[in-house]
């Protein structure tokens, strides 16, 4: 049995997506800066793919930018509004994604202040040390992911961005892996930026989106044309927006039943595994189903010398996870979400991340598969 559980690394394209994204592959191929009949048309699909995007988030599609991914959209954020507005003060956590939080320690090492916020073992911040930071320095630029990749962690961006909006700092959020999981209304959240990587919604990959407010401009990150309304250079990758503008067309569309269906399999992997692995943990708030990112489930199992083969062994048997360990010293590289909330060192992690396409069949297999393993290695 083939079992795929690391679906917050990438999910499969959804066959829906694909058929639409075909004829862009295969038939119009017009380059979309052309101004010719084969570009026009071109052309009118990635506008009628911006509208439906910014439609889902209501939004203007003005404020819509397509980019190459979460990644590109989170540098471009973080590093052109603190070009833009002279900003030197960054607030950010170290639970952070490392599209974020390498971009972040970039500026750090060229001179900019940055303040990360403490963490409790859950991963959870406190609100008010983000207002006491703004009380000393408002024109700051924060930086919070809305739900974590790993540990399945939310923060309140509602209230953040209100708390920004207050004080006249910047937020950017990394929506990347809450995006077409979680319904975002633009009109309610006061967010400067937030992003959207099609891959992680049963899109293609390689393409994305960056979310500009009208009232923070900022200057291109990449250069060399005209395209993305003077945003960012370079022919667009047509087919990727097309398909982009589908999947999260699709998500939204079955959202509540997407997810009552995804619930229902953590919950019951949760009990399977507390059932049948005596001294399993969870990590971070990912045990709460209802109140984390419900894609995501961080186990931490018993200390033992095979915990650095777990994840070899379960590829072995057909299962696709991802995981690692809480850094023992400075030279071991480890999770740094999993440092950062003092887990165990000695315990193994396993994140599984479930879609819409995953069973409790599955989840039997798995559990059973990891019990033989961990029995094994006692």
């Amino acid at each position: 049995m083939k079992v795929y559980f690391d679906n917050a690394a990438t999910t499969p394209i959804d066959e829906v997506v694909f058929e639409e994204m075909k004829p862009y592959m295969l038939e119009h191929f017009g380059n979309p800066s052309s101004i010719h009949s084969h570009g026009r048309q071109v052309r009118a699909a990635i506008e009628r793919s911006r509208k439906k995007v910014a439609d889902l988030l209501n939004t203007s599609p003005s404020e819509i930018f397509f980019t190459s991914g979460g990644t590109e959209a989170d540098n471009t954020a973080i590093r052109c509004a603190i070009e833009a507005y002279g900003i030197q003060k960054i607030i950010t956590t170290p639970l952070e994604h490392h599209a974020v939080l390498h971009t972040v320690q970039a500026l750090e090492k060229q001179g900019k202040e940055v303040h990360y916020l403490a963490v409790d073992e859950k991963g959870q911040i406190d609100i008010n040390e983000i207002e006491a930071e703004l009380k000393k320095e408002p024109n700051t630029l924060v930086t919070l992911m809305h739900a974590n990749n790993e540990i399945g962690t939310l923060n309140d961006i509602y209230a953040i961005a209100e708390l920004c909006h207050e004080y006249g700092a910047i937020f950017h959020s990394d929506t990347v892996q809450s995006m077409a999981h979680y319904r975002h209304d633009l009109q309610e959240l006061k967010a400067n930026f937030i992003v959207g990587s099609a891959h992680k919604f049963h899109g293609p990959k390689g393409i994305g989106f960056l979310y500009v407010n009208h009232e923070k401009r900022i200057a291109p990150f990449i250069h060399g044309g005209a395209q993305e309304r003077n945003m960012r250079g370079g022919t667009e990758n047509v087919y990727g927006i097309i398909g982009l503008a589908k999947a999260l067309e699709m998500a939204y569309s079955e959202m509540d039943e997407h997810r009552k269906q995804i619930e229902s399999v953590k919950s019951y992997m949760i009990g399977r595994l507390k059932d049948q692995i005596n001294g399993i943990e969870f990590n971070g708030t990912s045990e709460d189903v209802e109140n984390s990112l419900y894609t995501v489930l961080s186990a931490s199992l018993p200390p033992s010398d095979d915990n650095d083969m777990l994840l070899f062994n379960l590829d072995i048997n057909g299962i696709s996870a991802s995981g690692g360990s809480a850094c023992s010293s400075g030279s071991n590289i480890g999770s740094h979400v999993l440092t950062a909330i003092g887990s165990d060192p000695q315990r193994g992690a396993v994140r599984f991340s479930f879609s819409r396409f995953n069973t409790k069949q599955e989840v039997d297999y798995v559990v059973d598969k990891l019990n033989e393993i961990l029995t094994v290695s006692v």
